[in-house]
């Protein structure tokens, strides 16, 4: 496919497409990097070895993966010039989005209150990472959450259809990319001990 070729809309539509693909690349080799240094830490005297996760991180966990269930089903709504249908998904997957986040931060309390900290003389490196990890990610799902406003905002202005989508489609994607992106970071942080 020649990229210089097609109307202006969709040249510009392909390069915002691509500028999502270069943020969540590099979104990808800042989170490797964080859990490299993890496994490497790992090796340490002092890393806990039989850490139990809060269970506000794997219910969270769930949510965010039903979020990203609602969000295709309000794509498949706009597809179909279902609006109604569409701003129910969209308001639904922003309550989940929310709900993520408000588990993330019951989870860090669940850790606050089992003697762990994120710094200070009764902190562990490994707990250190596990907080950071969390946090960094929470940062990105409020962005997503953010993003998601904007989508429900211009899905109620009308900009949306079975012929336009591009905004939903990018909101979708970043959003599906913190889904995975979460399911992977808690799986990592599940089995690397």
């Amino acid at each position: 496919m020649d990229l210089t070729q097609g109307t202006g809309k969709e040249k510009n539509d392909r390069a915002k497409k691509m500028m999502l693909w270069f943020g969540i690349v590099s979104l990808l080799m800042g989170f490797a990097g964080w859990t490299s240094a993890y496994i490497v830490s790992s090796s340490r005297e002092d890393w806990i070895k039989d850490l139990a996760l809060p269970s506000s991180f794997l219910v969270s966990t769930i949510v965010i993966i039903i979020s990203s269930i609602t969000y295709i089903m309000a794509k498949k709504a706009i597809k179909q010039d279902k609006v109604k249908q569409c701003t129910n998904w969209l308001l639904l997957t922003l309550g989940l989005g929310i709900a993520f986040v408000v588990l993330q931060f019951n989870g860090f309390s669940q850790m606050v209150a089992n003697g762990y900290y994120f710094t200070g003389p009764t902190s562990n490196i490994k707990m250190s990472y596990v907080f950071l990890i969390a946090a960094v990610h929470i940062v990105h799902v409020v962005a997503g959450i953010i993003s998601l406003l904007v989508v429900i905002a211009n899905h109620l202005r009308n900009k949306y259809s079975s012929k336009e989508m591009l905004g939903l489609e990018l909101g979708a994607t970043f959003w599906h990319f913190l889904d995975i992106l979460w399911v992977y970071l808690i799986l990592f942080m599940y089995f690397v001990s």
